[in-house]
């Protein structure tokens, strides 16, 4: 499978000398679902901010393809088709659908009217919505359009922060069932996830973080029943369903 980003030996953290992630490896292949999970603190979102270019790298690559993009800033990266999905603050509150979704092509406004068409398709509830303040939409309203804007300049790889925190079971299960949908189009994702347990049955494969470093690496379906797992990360929830 051809790769379209590669996480390899990372080392990085946001204040000097001190090191969240502790060589890190992550691979993404072409069209795939690849989820992280780990305890707090583990460095999940640090690998997001890393490859974003937001804090600082000190050891290891980052690859896009073939491109090392190592340090490249976000603006770099949508052009090149990466698409980011934040955890926190992820709508402009006082502008519309419509136009949340516009800030989305920025750079190339010329093709907001059919990436509108086809963000609307995988999303109708943001056509219905399209004239509403995003600031007055709910919770799962707002990952919508968070994950259209991120979807109108038609990237190849999605990077997703936590997208089901602070919601409802119900409203988790509406954005997960979203992002199976989104990778069935054929975007390839890497989704950091607090949820672990939903986390591992939606994903092709995925990585368990500790300190900064791989704990664990497997399918979605394996990790869901590796004992250790289990018992370290999963807790007994997941025991007692079998998964």
């Amino acid at each position: 499978m051809t790769s379209v980003l590669d996480v390899k030996e990372l080392v990085a953290g946001y204040i000097p000398e001190v090191n969240i992630l502790n060589g890190c490896n992550i691979t993404v292949g072409q069209g795939e679902f690849v989820g992280v999970i780990g305890p707090n603190g583990a460095g999940k979102s640090t690998v997001l901010k890393a490859i974003l270019g937001e804090c600082s790298v000190r050891g290891g690559e980052i690859k896009l393809g073939e491109l090392n993009i190592t340090g490249f800033k976000a603006h770099e990266l949508v052009e090149r088709g990466v698409g980011y999905v934040p955890q926190n603050r992820n709508v402009f509150p006082s502008l519309t659908v419509t136009e949340n979704l516009e800030m989305g092509c920025f750079l190339k406004p010329s093709v907001f009217k059919n990436r509108f068409e086809y963000v609307s398709t995988l999303f109708p509830r943001l056509l219905e919505r399209a004239s509403v303040k995003a600031g007055s939409l709910s919770g799962g309203e707002r990952q919508m359009v968070a994950m259209g804007r991120a979807l109108m300049m038609e990237p190849k790889l999605l990077l997703l922060d936590e997208p089901s925190a602070g919601l409802s079971p119900v409203l988790q299960d509406e954005v997960f069932i979203q992002c199976k949908k989104i990778n069935a189009e054929g975007i390839a994702i890497l989704m950091v996830e607090q949820n672990a347990r939903r986390c591992l049955q939606v994903s092709n494969r995925a990585y368990v973080l500790d300190q900064g470093k791989n704990a664990y690496t497997g399918t979605g379906k394996d990790l869901l029943t590796d004992q250790n797992v289990i018992k370290l990360y999963l807790g007994t929830l997941a025991k007692s369903t079998g998964g």
